[in-house]
């Protein structure tokens, strides 16, 4: 309740007061003349409909080859040559001084000490793929993956970066991507989120839920973050006890004035997201909980997934959590490997060698184990898998002394399973050292792109009108999908 400018000793003056009860009472007069013209049923009735239920399922612009997304967020840009961009021209470099262009958090540079991979590589599956001892679970996989190594973002510097590879632009207060795949498609699934957020158990990443904001778009599309132990969401259970019943009638009395409220003042999107959004949390009361309670799993699943060892567990149970959201019809699930602080993500600018040891011997048996268990459920072809971070890192070290690498934005790889994917296939490539993407150069605009069109959604054509402009994810100039590993 707004606190009134007049006051003595605490009070409210009577001029005040009577100006007060008096635009009271009117409103009470004018509420109940609109009520008896039959002017909340009528003239405004498509404008509250139209709120009612924002995540209500619409049809797809496009024939859709996958059901859901789940966006695998290696945060703090793991090194592309170290992992799955396979260069064999940096080993015998290594420690050598050599003439290369870089441009990082450290600026641009002309020359750099080259640091040699630290991890062997070795080539799975019928099509060959070379991939880094880092990954050998993933490496059993890459027959399902289509691995494109010459990704190229705007910026080298994690806030901006990070923005762009969730919203499409440098700036905040875009819509992320989840948001948008929700907006185009609505939910499945009544009782849950459409979109789905679960941190590394050290935090979040930087700019926190910018990363996951609706932006200008109804709150009811933002991402909603889940805790993997206890309650999945806090705040959501009735914190008097309640009774489901009492509660069911409080939440129809206050439905019953908001909607009369929204009905006076028209079309007014944050009140009619928010009686939206109390209905959901009262639905996922129920749901949320079974939805990550995973007791029910077969020990033999948990295993797969790497439950039964300490330091894959977390994710492990993350990715568990994501294929039981994808079967209750949840769009965008994101899973952050990677928290707040260097020495929690995969930002290796000192020891690299300790940095992706750790961070990819917890996350690459519990990826593995989620894709193979989406293919063994015949979820795989309905779900889009993408891997990544936000760049990439450069082949030379950023310190005089170190394994240490910087940002790299000019080159960098990312790969996509199931969902219309074609798998046991590698598109692009970065020069022989992994600096810069020189064979069919593609922008993160494009993997955006991708992912709209394989879930049924035109990316060239889902907008959303905002500051005089149609807005699109892939931004008003647009941006191709990359159809050369499209099934």
């Amino acid at each position: 309740m707004k606190k009134p400018k007049n006051t003595f000793c605490g009070q409210v003056d009577r001029r005040e007061f009577i100006r007060n009860m008096g635009g009271g009472f009117t409103s009470v007069a004018l509420t109940g003349m609109l009520a008896k013209e039959g002017f909340f049923n009528q003239a405004n009735a498509a404008s509250l409909n139209a709120y009612a239920n924002p995540l209500a399922p619409k049809e797809p612009m496009l024939a859709p080859k996958a059901k859901s997304v789940i966006f695998l967020f290696m945060y703090g840009g793991p090194s592309h040559m170290d992992t799955f961009d396979y260069k064999p021209a940096l080993y015998p470099l290594d420690g050598k001084s050599i003439e290369i262009k870089t441009f990082g958090r450290g600026g641009k540079k002309n020359t750099g000490r080259v640091v040699g991979p630290k991890w062997k590589f070795k080539q799975y599956g019928e099509s060959g793929k070379w991939v880094s001892d880092l990954f050998p679970h993933v490496g059993e996989c890459v027959d399902d993956i289509a691995f494109v190594h010459s990704m190229t973002a705007d910026s080298p510097i994690h806030g901006s970066a990070m923005l762009m590879m969730n919203s499409g632009s440098l700036l905040s207060g875009k819509p992320s991507m989840g948001s948008w795949v929700n907006y185009g498609l609505g939910s499945e699934n009544e009782n849950l989120p459409g979109y789905v957020v679960m941190l590394d158990k050290t935090g979040g990443p930087i700019s926190g839920a910018k990363n996951w904001s609706s932006g200008y778009m109804p709150a009811s599309y933002a991402g909603t973050v889940f805790r993997s132990k206890g309650d999945p969401i806090l705040n959501l259970k009735n914190a008097h006890g309640m009774p489901r019943e009492q509660q069911r009638t409080l939440m129809d009395y206050l439905n019953t004035m908001n909607r009369e409220h929204l009905g006076i003042r028209g079309s007014e999107s944050d009140l009619a997201a928010r009686i939206s959004s109390y209905e959901l949390a009262y639905r996922m009361q129920a749901e949320a909980p079974e939805a990550i309670e995973l007791a029910a799993e077969p020990e033999h699943v948990k295993k797969l997934y790497g439950m039964d060892e300490p330091r894959t567990e977390d994710f492990g149970r993350k990715c568990i959590m994501a294929r039981r959201l994808v079967e209750r019809g949840v769009r965008f699930i994101q899973i952050y490997s990677g928290g707040a602080h260097n020495d929690d993500n995969w930002d290796a600018h000192g020891d690299l060698e300790r940095n992706h040891n750790y961070h990819a011997g917890n996350t690459d048996k519990p990826i593995a184990g989620l894709l193979k268990d989406l293919k063994q459920r015949g979820l795989l072809d309905e779900t889009l898998v993408v891997w990544g971070g936000e760049f990439g890192r450069q082949p030379t070290a950023e310190y005089a002394k170190g394994t240490g690498r910087d940002h790299n934005a000019w080159g960098f790889t990312m790969w996509m399973a199931g969902g219309g994917i074609k798998g046991g296939v590698s598109y692009g490539e970065t020069d022989e050292l992994g600096g810069k993407a020189v064979k069919n150069r593609l922008h993160v605009r494009n993997l955006h792109a991708t992912i709209l069109d394989r879930m049924g959604l035109d990316p060239n054509n889902l907008s959303y009108f905002y500051g005089g402009l149609d807005q699109k994810l892939v931004g008003v100039e647009g941006a191709e999908p990359i159809r050369e590993i499209m099934a």
